[in-house]
């Protein structure tokens, strides 16, 4: 038996950690986790997958990813998790009940050309491919698909990813309901509209690579002044984890609580003004920018 995205939504538990609580029990008695299909085996398709499998939204023999036979460190990757690994796009999708396209963004339409086949009513499509619209993703697959926009990001590797995400024509509340709770399980995720996508991708769907670059200037800064450098790389990434959760936690402004800790001629005053000076904001809203663009430039790419 087949399940639906509507059975799994409507017997889904949203507080239970058990590894049923994302399942939909059959007529005759047994249950049948939610299969899930990936279109592209990358990173983050493995992120995903490990999240989703911790989370216990469903198991590893019930994801099949399809991946380059190059790709030979993600393919033993997604089988560490007892996961199938094919070659063979269409048998994603016939495998599948959630079908969520990976891949990177050239190669969508080759892509859904090859699972279009194996498309049917039951499959909920997500895609995660950087810029590519909805109208675009509904025009490469059957009428009625029901279809999903997402942009996660890769920390929902360690369940501390930012996600948003925007429902096709066809995609029903349930879907919705669906989707929120996968990207749920692996950080947080909000519902927004479709033009926001672009700006969201240079912002959390990029912004890793941004902190990680701010984490390893801290750390070098710090081996510069005499820290170990592996007690450096802990003690910035735990600063930027403690920042963020400061932010979240107190729902204070970013400035109101940067003000908590910069004294009168103190030594952070003095970092900030060195940052200033240096133009730090305006290169990370430069970042921001040159990100967004560049996601609507893929976007038209794929239009023409």
């Amino acid at each position: 038996m087949s399940v639906t995205t509507e059975a799994v939504a409507e017997t889904a538990d949203l507080s239970g950690s058990g590894a049923g609580s994302l399942s939909c029990a059959s007529g005759s008695g047994e249950s049948t986790m939610l299969k899930v299909g990936f279109l592209g085996g990358g990173r983050m398709a493995h992120a995903l997958a490990k999240g989703f499998i911790s989370a216990g939204l469903t198991k590893g023999e019930s994801i099949i990813a399809s991946c380059h036979p190059a790709d030979v460190v993600l393919a033993e990757a997604f089988k560490s998790l007892g996961s199938t690994v094919t070659y063979n796009n269409p048998e994603v999708a016939q495998k599948s009940d959630v079908i969520i396209i990976s891949t990177k963004p050239s190669v969508v339409p080759m892509v859904l050309a090859e699972a279009k086949p194996n498309i049917t009513p039951k499959n909920l499509l997500i895609s995660v491919a950087m810029g590519i619209t909805l109208k675009q993703l509904e025009s490469l697959l059957p009428p009625k698909t029901r279809v999903v926009r997402a942009m996660p990001n890769t920390p929902a590797l360690v369940k501390q990813g930012a996600s948003v995400f925007v429902c096709g024509s066809a995609a029903s509340k349930d879907d919705a309901v669906l989707t929120k709770k996968l990207f749920e399980a692996v950080g947080i995720c909000e519902q927004v509209p479709e033009y926001l996508l672009d700006a969201v991708t240079g912002l959390s769907g990029s912004g890793p690579a941004y902190i990680y670059v701010l984490i390893e200037a801290m750390a070098d800064g710090a081996v510069r002044m005499g820290i170990p450098r592996d007690l450096a790389y802990r003690l910035a990434a735990q600063t930027v984890v403690g920042a963020g959760r400061m932010v979240l936690e107190t729902k204070e402004h970013p400035g109101v609580l940067k003000d908590n800790v910069t004294s009168p001629a103190g030594s952070t005053a003095a970092a900030l003004y060195h940052l200033e000076k240096s133009g730090f904001r305006s290169a990370v809203i430069g970042a921001l920018e040159a990100a967004t663009l560049k996601s609507k430039e893929i976007s038209k790419t794929i239009a023409n």
